[in-house]
């Protein structure tokens, strides 16, 4: 323990510790505002209510990519940084930034393209790569409709008409927040902790936030810091309520949510976006769980609606399942059920309202940086692609509150445009010579150059070597890793985000949360009663979101296998 991601040494350093600035929040956007503010040469601190990416940034569709349908609604602008961040994140985090071929099958009655469609779409690629699209190294493609079924032959061919063919990108955005998260600590000395709530604000005799008051196992502390950057997403409002003394209800939850099926129900080989009929919208189908065109799961989403429950427990319902179900059974030839269902997933997209009421589709992915009369700054919108930019903007404003009280070595402007994430560096040649070892091959995707150390642990125990859930990639090495490493708490950290077992296999997750538990119990000093309210507590969890959605129970080896 003890390497500079150990949870209770990064809580004495809060309580200890002087910052510059204080981050509220561990997604995606809290963590590149660690990051870029620790590489300026800022003391920099940051604390997550639950565990990194638990909200939103680990039940996104998980691409990287510029977001076609922006164009459809003029925003080329933003179209144009995501696709700009796109590429530097590929060269930054090429372990975990994949490129992805996209297809967008035209369907239609009498089997031929509509001349204004063809246009229209191809006008639409072809803004896509001047806008930046280009980049990835590759431009759009139309293709017949016998090219397209070679891609996805499930594809009805009676209604084909040709499809296009573009490239983005895909990542797994838990790992992508956590990496990033990592980076800030590891090389840059920042303090971060999971499980560390804010209850208060400090401010001095002027009115300025000047720290906070945080909770963490039951005790409450004081962490001083000149700034403070409010990036809790969904939740950001309700931090504000805690520095302005009441709710500003400036964000409106949009909930999307994802269902994992078996591959073969669908056998896309590539991504695919088909049409929700009777609806303006689209939605993407995802391949997963391998590489080179072989794999076992894909996954539908996602959803885009109004959402007014409770923030911390966004479901997918039976009438989330029915859309996507709508969705991918008017575009293959083959039928996808309730049954077929392995796993899901509901997140809530922290838009920023609009003065014009309208669909949450329709709402703008910008993000906006605003200052409090207290000098807290919140960040909020945006969208995963675009986090580092967003970063960028918000510890600029950081600079400007810390004025004169600028560390004199902290650089002014962003460092993180070039700056490669942790596990980047050695991938490509760990990978090159990992040969045939799909073990290691898994861990190099996942981790990065340091892929290795998790391997290593079986070096002593050949079991660590072993699923950690029965069909699934991941090894239980992967476990023992993310208590020692990576601030792993619990069974459901390790399930559902450290891993994505539950995204891909919610059951099977479920029926090897013993064992699991097991495996963390040494590591994180459990005894056998918390052991078993571990798992516990994780089979009610998969057993809440089976329920909630009305999905019968699946076995993920029946399932595969028909």
């Amino acid at each position: 323990m003890g390497d500079g991601f150990d949870r209770a040494s990064n809580l004495q350093r809060l309580a200890d510790e002087e910052f510059d600035v204080l981050v509220v929040g561990g997604g995606i956007t809290g963590a590149g505002v660690a990051l870029d503010a620790a590489s300026r040469g800022l003391r920099t601190a940051l604390i997550e209510r639950d565990d990194f990416a638990s909200g939103t940034s680990s039940k996104s569709s998980k691409l990287v990519h510029g977001g076609l349908r922006y164009l459809q609604n003029g925003d080329v602008r933003l179209v144009y940084e995501a696709l700009a961040e796109r590429q530097r994140l590929r060269k930054n985090a090429p372990h975990l930034v994949k490129i992805l071929p996209f297809l967008i099958p035209i369907f239609s009655k009498d089997g031929l393209i509509n001349p204004k469609v063809a246009r229209a779409m191809g006008s639409a690629m072809w803004m896509y790569d001047l806008t930046g699209g280009a980049r990835i190294g590759k431009i759009h493609h139309r293709l017949r409709k016998e090219q397209a079924v070679e891609y996805m032959p499930t594809l009805p061919v009676d209604r084909l008409a040709g499809a296009y063919l573009y490239y983005d990108a895909q990542a797994d955005d838990a790992r992508l927040t956590l990496t990033i998260a990592r980076t800030a600590a590891l090389e840059f000395g920042a303090a971060i902790a999971n499980g560390c709530k804010v209850v208060g604000f400090a401010k001095d005799a002027a009115g300025r936030v000047s720290g906070a008051t945080v909770e963490a196992d039951g005790v409450q502390f004081g962490v001083n810091a000149t700034a403070v950057v409010n990036a809790a997403g969904v939740w950001a409002d309700d931090v504000r309520a805690l520095d302005e003394g009441k709710h500003p209800d400036s964000i409106r939850p949009a909930k999307g949510i994802h269902i994992t099926v078996p591959w073969s129900k669908v056998q896309n080989r590539i991504a695919v976006v088909v049409p929700v009929p009777k609806d303006r919208r689209s939605v993407f189908v995802v391949p997963w769980g391998g590489t080179d065109g072989e794999y076992e799961f894909t996954y539908i989403g996602t959803t885009d609606t109004d959402y007014e429950g409770s923030l911390d427990d966004p479901q997918c319902t039976s009438g989330d399942v029915e859309y996507l179900l709508r969705a991918i059974n008017f575009s293959v030839s083959s039928e996808v059920r309730e049954q077929d269902i392995l796993g899901s997933w509901a997140g809530l997209r922290p838009l920023v309202k609009s003065a014009t009421s309208g669909r949450t589709a329709d709402l703008s992915r910008r993000h906006r940086v605003a200052r409090s009369t207290s000098g807290m700054i919140s960040i909020t919108g945006g969208k995963l692609t675009t986090y580092r930019e967003m970063a960028a903007d918000t510890v600029d404003e950081v600079v400007k509150v810390l004025g004169r009280d600028s560390p004199r070595q902290a650089s002014r402007h962003s460092r993180t445009k070039r700056l490669h994430l942790r596990g980047a560096d050695g991938y490509e040649s760990a990978r090159a010579s990992a040969a045939s070892d799909a073990t290691l091959l898994h861990l190099l995707d996942r981790y990065g150059d340091e892929g290795r150390a998790v391997l290593a642990l079986a070096d002593g125990d050949p079991s660590l070597r072993t699923p950690l859930v029965a069909g699934l990639p991941y090894v239980k090495a992967e476990a023992v890793y993310a208590a020692r490493h990576e601030m792993a708490r619990s069974v459901d950290d390790v399930l559902s985000r450290r891993t994505r077992a539950r995204l891909l296999a919610r059951d099977a997750s479920a029926a090897a949360a013993d064992e699991v538990a097991a495996l963390l119990a040494p590591e994180l000093g459990w005894d056998a009663r918390e052991q078993q309210a571990q798992a516990a507590a994780y089979r009610a969890l998969a057993e809440h979101e089976r329920t909630s959605a009305q999905l019968p129970e699946t076995a993920l080896e029946a399932a595969i296998g028909s």
